[in-house]
């Protein structure tokens, strides 16, 4: 295998949690382009609909099954769909993801169950579903951020509480997976990329935050695309229980 084909997925079957919008979708679509089948999930499943036309537009199958990652039987059931339509799951992206700006000393316990239960119980019940049918070879990708290593200057404990501890389970996973099932658990921390997500900030906030960013702006949600497909890739076969940092030198500065 040449060094450009280990980057390639062809024949391999991928899962994508969060699938509807933002970072997902770019996820979703590059894996396609890299040769791989991708079933989407996310709770909001009308808007897979488009999801699925760019991953046929880029040569994948889909299917697309309502998921909400907090309860583990739904994590279950995208597993099982994912099965029986293309026989195996090889990839998994733990990308499911909500958060909000709230003090410390007014966030509700039912706000901070929430996101701890998405972002963290989510991934944990995806991956254990996922875990129990991978072959050798697999791959999961968590994805965390720089909110679990830093700060934004936002109240922001549910969420970045969630996200370092996702760092966690990714080494833990990664530790007890390795040798005994030759599965792959790595994690991804983004830093500010214009999506969905970033568009419900409060005026200004974004542009005050590039200001600490080596490279002086946002990213592309395709350069992100681009550290999945190599983590899912046998390009990255002897990379485990990291946690690649992909935030344009933010953590530096």
């Amino acid at each position: 295998m040449s060094v450009l084909d280990s980057f390639r997925l062809d024949g391999r079957v991928a899962i994508v949690t969060g699938a509807s919008s933002g970072l997902g979708v770019a996820f979703a679509q590059g894996l396609a382009e890299a040769g791989a089948d991708v079933a989407l999930g996310a709770r909001r499943v009308d808007k897979l609909a488009d999801t699925s036309t760019l991953v046929k537009r880029a040569g994948g199958q889909s299917v697309s099954v309502e998921t909400d990652v907090a309860d583990p039987d739904q994590c279950e059931r995208l597993v099982a769909a994912t099965m029986e339509a293309f026989g195996g799951v090889d990839v998994l992206i733990n990308n499911a993801g909500v958060g909000a700006a709230v003090p410390a000393t007014r966030e509700a316990p039912d706000h901070f169950r929430r996101v701890i239960d998405v972002n963290l119980n989510g991934a944990y019940w995806m991956a254990q579903a996922c875990g129990r049918v991978m072959r050798p070879g697999s791959s999961i990708v968590n994805i965390a951020s720089i909110l679990g290593i830093t700060t934004g200057a936002l109240p922001q404990a549910a969420y970045n509480a969630s996200k370092a501890g996702l760092m966690g389970l990714t080494r833990d996973l990664a530790q007890q997976w390795g040798s005994r099932k030759g599965i792959r658990v790595n994690a991804l921390a983004p830093g500010f990329f214009e999506t969905e997500m970033t568009d419900k900030y409060e005026p200004g906030y974004l542009e005050t935050q590039v200001r600490r960013v080596a490279l002086g702006r946002t990213g592309n949600p395709a350069e992100l695309a681009a550290a999945v497909i190599w983590l899912a890739s046998p390009a990255s076969g002897y990379v485990t229980g990291q946690t690649i940092v992909v935030d344009g030198g933010l953590t530096i500065c």
